[in-house]
């Protein structure tokens, strides 16, 4: 009923975002993603830690660094996310009371999904929102000027970064 009553308010152009964020929170995260690719060098990422709010928006309130679950995820120079990550993620997810509710990574230049990318679904559950930023995360990006994508499943996905802050608010300071 939620899902119907927000695609109503969607079309009305009065839906909740889908993602929220606190500025600071979205800032020091992007600002370590940066940092993470050794100046360029690689892609980095993080899974997004927070909860789902009565509106039906997720509340992003922390970004996990995929190479502090597993130190070997950034390795190659590109992001992979090996069989082990996952239980250890799930178990910080328990130690905070929260769950995955979008994971980000960089490029080095666009923020378009790769093949690999469509392919590889960081959490491989339908609605999963995977984020992608531009240029190495250098700039502060923000919605607007970021890839959106949601699983749609069987490998299909739906951009929404045309949306901007419509799909993905960063709220404060």
């Amino acid at each position: 009923m939620r899902s119907l009553l927000n695609t109503l308010l969607g079309w009305l152009g009065l839906a909740p975002p889908r993602l929220r964020c606190r500025r600071k929170v979205w800032n020091a995260g992007v600002v370590e993603l940066e940092r993470r690719t050794l100046n360029g060098g690689r892609e980095s990422g993080a899974y997004l830690l927070g909860n789902h709010r009565p509106d039906g928006s997720r509340e992003i309130s922390e970004f996990v660094f995929y190479d502090d679950i597993d130190p070997a995820a950034l390795a190659t120079g590109i992001v992979t996310i090996r069989q082990i990550a996952l239980p250890r993620l799930w178990e910080v997810c328990r130690s905070r009371g929260m769950g995955v509710v979008a994971d980000v990574h960089v490029h080095p230049h666009g923020y378009g999904q790769s093949e690999s990318d469509q392919a590889n679904p960081v959490i491989p559950r339908v609605g999963h929102l995977a984020l992608i930023l531009p240029n190495f995360a250098r700039g502060r990006p923000v919605p607007g000027s970021i890839g959106m994508y949601e699983f749609l499943g069987a490998g299909r996905w739906a951009s929404h970064s045309s949306e901007g802050a419509r799909f993905f608010k960063l709220e404060g300071r």
